[in-house]
This record gives structure tokens, C-alpha cells and sequence, in this order.
């Protein structure tokens, strides 16, 4: 499922392999806050602490090839090919490479022993590193191991698979839906998706999400020339979900996307802000609070 060229281009950005098909990568708000410099907007949002988050993925593929995407989305398989690892390996794995790759913090004199144990001891996983989590068969059972383990789980998916998030026995504690397109036509172009049908399942999840007894998130990602002025649209997808809470965030000109999009698709912070009080005005969900060096509104239904 991995091929040699890209898990050594995976191991040069500082991923480290867990299993057959999952990863890990420390990011830099983890740093930062380590550092006691900043920390990522979902402490300030939701409450959890930067340097205890391990960020992974539990599978190294996706069924969309994004044009925001920062990943080198040319290594993604169409379909799952291959074993599939048990959601314990997959866990023990994880915590194990995730401190592997803090273990050059030690002796830092701008990280406090205390932090440093705290990380190498993580409570909360981001399950968005890269690829698609629900494209792994037993995401349900990795989302219950962690929830064993006492982590709180923040999962992002792009809601093609409805089916898996019926079947989560233990919830995520944020469920995230992403979106970036607003109509069929626009999601064919700018998703990209490997098959057709991908923007029914994305909606039938929809219906699914609003009543999952879970935090929900909409994660609307803000690209100018793309959809900036879909705001009424943006509205109708997310009252159909009925999330409790709406993350803008603006598209960062990064990574390969910059092989795809224009610098110009990556709005400032003012206009992602203005285009959040557009969803605002019209929708049932109030301003509640922002972070400028994420580009990121966030807004909570009323």
C-alpha cells in the first residue's frame, strides 16, 4: 500500500510509518506550544492542550485528489489494497513513534521537563494527518482503542463513507465534515473524486451527522476564486447537518497545492473573517471566537 519512493519521500518530510498503512508526524503548533511560543486554535477553542495532541493517520490513501490539498496526492491508491492492521497495533505504534520523534526535545532549555512528559504521554489525537480515516476498515474500533486509552479524538473526514459513521460505537469527540464545494459540478472539479457518486455519499452523511450524539464541526476550508461567494449554499449543506460548531478556515497556499492553485486562492484573515460573518447573518450560528495565524473563524449554532 506504501511504495518504496514515497515513504522515503514521507520519512524526509519527518513522517514516521506505524504498520502497513498509517503514520505519524509531530506539527508545529505541537512544537511551538512545547517551545511556550503558541499553540494550535483548538486549544483555544475546544480546550485541549497542544503538546499532549498526536497527530496520525490510519490510512496513507484517499478517494479525492484535492486541488487544496497539501499532500502529494499523486502516491494516493484508488482503493484500499492491501492488510489491514488491528486498531491496538495501530495505537502502540502510534504513541511509540510519536515519541520517537520528540525525543530530540530532550535537554531543549526552552521545553520544561514537565511539558516534554506530558507529550511524550499524549491524550488527544488529531486523525487527520493525511489521506482519508474512514477509508480504513475498522476506524470505528481505532476511534474505541484511544477512547480506552483516555484520549479525546478529533476525526476529519471528507463524509464519503455515511455508512462507518453509522456504525461508530464509541463517538469521536469532534466529528469533522469538510467542505470546499457547494454543488456537484464544483466538487467534481475542485474534490476531484476517484468515482462518481462521492457528492450523494457526502450528502447522505449529512443527514447521518445531525444526529450523531457527538460534537460535530463543519470545517468549511475558504478559497478565493473557488467558492468565497457560495455563502448561501454553504449555509444549505450546513443547517442539513445541523453541526454544533462551523470552523472557516482559509486554504494555505502550501505544500503541492501550490503546484495546483494560485497564490492568490489563499485569502487573508480579514476576508476569511468576512466571509464567516456572510455564513453568520444568514444561518443559525452566532460568531463565538477566531485565531489569526490559523486563518480561522469559528462560529457555534445558537
Amino acid at each position: 500500500m506504501i511504495s518504496t519512493e514515497w515513504k522515503e519521500k514521507l520519512l524526509k518530510r519527518q513522517y514516521r510509518i506505524v504498520g502497513n498503512h498509517s503514520a505519524v508526524s509531530t506539527c508545529n503548533w505541537m512544537k511551538k506550544c512545547l517551545k511556550r511560543e503558541s499553540c494550535c486554535y483548538k486549544q483555544k477553542f475546544y480546550g485541549i492542550k497542544s503538546h499532549r495532541c498526536l497527530q496520525m493517520t490510519p490510512a496513507l490513501t484517499c478517494n479525492h485528489r484535492c486541488l487544496h490539498c497539501w499532500r502529494d496526492t499523486s502516491h494516493f491508491s484508488t482503493k484500499w489494497d492491501g492488510p489491514v492492521d488491528e486498531p491496538e497495533k495501530i495505537v502502540d505504534g502510534s504513541i511509540g513513534k510519536h515519541r520517537e520523534l520528540l525525543s530530540g526535545f530532550g535537554g531543549n532549555e526552552n521545553v520544561s521537563e514537565e511539558m516534554l512528559e506530558e507529550a511524550m504521554n499524549p491524550n488527544q489525537v488529531a486523525i487527520s494527518l493525511t489521506g482519508e480515516p474512514m477509508m480504513y476498515p475498522k476506524i470505528d474500533g481505532l476511534v474505541k482503542e484511544f477512547d480506552n486509552r483516555g484520549f479525546s479524538t478529533f476525526l476529519v473526514t471528507n463524509g464519503t463513507f455515511p455508512r462507518r459513521i453509522k456504525e461508530f460505537d464509541v463517538k469521536p469527540t469532534n466529528l469533522y465534515i469538510s467542505l470546499e464545494s457547494t454543488s456537484k459540478e464544483s466538487y467534481e472539479r475542485f474534490n476531484n473524486p476517484v468515482k462518481e457518486g462521492m457528492w450523494n455519499k457526502m450528502i447522505e452523511s449529512l443527514d447521518i451527522i445531525k444526529d450523531i450524539d457527538s460534537r460535530t464541526v463543519c470545517r468549511v476550508t475558504a478559497v478565493n476564486n473557488h467558492n468565497m461567494q457560495c455563502h448561501e449554499d454553504f449555509v444549505e449543506l450546513i443547517e442539513k447537518g445541523d453541526f454544533d460548531f462551523v470552523e472557516v478556515k482559509g486554504y494555505m497556499h502550501v505544500g503541492d497545492s501550490m503546484k495546483r492553485l494560485k497564490s492568490d486562492c489563499m485569502p487573508e484573515h480579514g476576508e476569511v473573517k468576512e466571509f464567516a460573518g456572510k455564513i453568520s447573518e444568514i444561518s443559525g450560528y452566532d460568531y463565538r471566537d477566531e485565531d489569526q495565524s490559523s486563518r480561522v473563524v469559528l462560529l457555534r449554532k445558537e
